[in-house]
Formats: structure tokens, C-alpha cells, sequence
């Protein structure tokens, strides 16, 4: 079952003020799409990037039952919902400074995907035929040390994409999981190396939706880290726990 075509669809992106989200924006509507609602926490401080795109924005923090309630009914023609937004604390899973920032970043990446997928389910099945995009991450397929509650949080929100497909599919709704490397956004503002183009990584998610695939790689370095997990899963593992060392180096902790 393919996606839904971006040319005269009505999407929504969460976390839509800047990187990825921002991304989605403007490529859906360079793609053609009829509307963009633009998830944002404040809707009194919208970046005048995100405005200049023509994008309707909508007050929408995954993390609020009210929020995402209301946002289905402003968004109630919507056929594509992208789950962007995102939370990285920074911090250990077990060697933790802050001992709630797992439950922070579980609940923006996991719970708020699954607020958004339960409130606009209904949205998506009146219009007969809709698409989730789900954007996740390579620590989504394999534990990653130095990230740590940001890992288990992405590895939940994967599931979640198969379970929702499961449940969906019946009402001609398809749920794509997008897994991401290293994106140009402030979120890897620390990392050295080469950074893929956000807009790059939503045109390569949009075409993944459109042609209605489970999962898709959308850069070099989650083809890439795919397959050395593919042909030694314990030393890719291994070498993931190396980096969190080096990380404390950096910066101390």
C-alpha cells in the first residue's frame, strides 16, 4: 500500500520551528502540498524562517494531551502527520546527572508520537487514505551508550511505527519510520564530520512515505551503520561504547 502523494495534501509536522521539522515544511510545500501545519511550542514566537514559508502554525507540544487534542481538531482535513519533534538530554542512562531526563526523553519521543498517532488515527482514517511519518534515528537500531535515554526513546518509537501500521493498515493509513544519521541541525551541533542537509533528509522521507515503505535509511551514515550492524552487531555495540568515553573527555563528565 503506497503513501499519500505531498502534491495537494493537507500535512502536519511537529517541531516545526527549526532543522528537520522546518525542513519537512518547505519541502512539502515545494512538493506541492495544499497545506502545512506547523507544530510549535509557542505560536507567539515562530522563527520568521518558518513564516516566510506560508505554513499555518499551530500551538502543539507533543507533550500535552490538551495541546494535541485541540491540534486535531484545527488540523481535522489532515491526510500527512510527520512526528518530529524531539528531545536529547545529553545526559547517561544509568550514570545519570539528571535522574528524570530518560523519562523527559521518553516522553516526547515515544509518548508523544503515540499521543499524535492515537489523535489523528481518526483524522487520517475519515479522510480514507492517510500517511504517518515517524523520524527517528540509527540509535534507534541498536543501543547506543553515549546518547543515553535518547536511544531506548528512538528504539520504542520503532516499534511503535510497526505496531500503529498493524492496527492502521485496515483504514488505508501507512506509518513509515524514518531512520536518520547526522543531520546539519542544532541538535548535532557537536558532532564532528560530514552532516547530511535537513531538506535532503525530508525529501528522501517524503519519497520513502509516497511509495508506502516500512522503514527507510535517509543518509550515507544510517545505510552505513545498518550494515556494520548487519555483519558484526557486537562490535558495532562495542565501538558505540568506546564513543562514550570520548565524549566524557570532551566534556568532562
Amino acid at each position: 500500500m503506497k503513501g499519500v502523494p505531498v502534491a495537494g495534501a493537507r500535512v502536519v509536522v511537529t517541531g516545526a520551528n527549526r532543522g528537520i521539522g522546518l525542513a519537512f515544511v518547505q519541502e512539502a510545500l515545494a512538493q506541492g502540498a495544499a497545506t502545512v501545519y506547523a507544530g510549535v511550542r509557542d505560536p507567539s514566537s515562530v522563527p520568521e524562517e518558518l513564516l516566510a514559508t506560508g505554513a499555518v502554525p499551530v500551538r502543539l507540544d507533543v507533550t500535552s494531551d490538551a495541546d494535541v487534542a485541540a491540534a486535531a481538531e484545527t488540523c481535522a482535513d489532515a491526510t500527512i502527520v510527520v512526528n518530529n519533534a524531539g528531545l536529547h538530554a545529553g545526559d547517561r542512562l544509568i550514570e545519570a546527572t539528571d535522574p528524570d531526563a530518560a523519562r523527559a526523553e521518553m516522553e516526547v519521543n515515544y509518548f508523544g508520537p503515540l499521543r499524535m498517532i492515537r489523535a489523528f488515527a481518526p483524522v487520517l482514517a475519515r479522510a480514507g487514505h492517510g500517511s504517518f511519518v515517524n523520524v527517528l534515528s540509527v540509535a534507534a537500531i541498536a543501543p547506543t551508550a553515549f546518547m543515553g535515554g535518547y536511544s531506548p526513546s528512538k528504539a520504542a518509537a520503532l516499534y511503535l511505527g510497526g505496531i500503529a501500521r498493524g492496527e492502521l493498515e485496515r483504514y488505508g493509513t501507512t506509518v513509515t519510520s524514518l531512520i536518520v544519521g547526522s543531520v546539519d541541525t542544532r541538535m548535532a551541533a557537536h558532532v564532528d564530520g560530514h552532516k547530511e542537509d535537513p531538506r535532503e533528509i525530508a525529501r528522501t522521507g517524503l519519497a520513502a512515505m509516497a511509495r508506502g515503505e516500512w522503514t527507510c535509511d535517509t543518509d550515507l551514515m544510517a545505510v552505513e551503520s545498518r550494515a556494520r550492524l548487519a555483519r558484526d552487531p557486537i562490535r558495532y555495540e562495542k565501538g558505540l561504547s568506546k564513543l562514550l568515553f570520548v565524549s566524557s573527555l570532551k566534556t568532562g563528565k
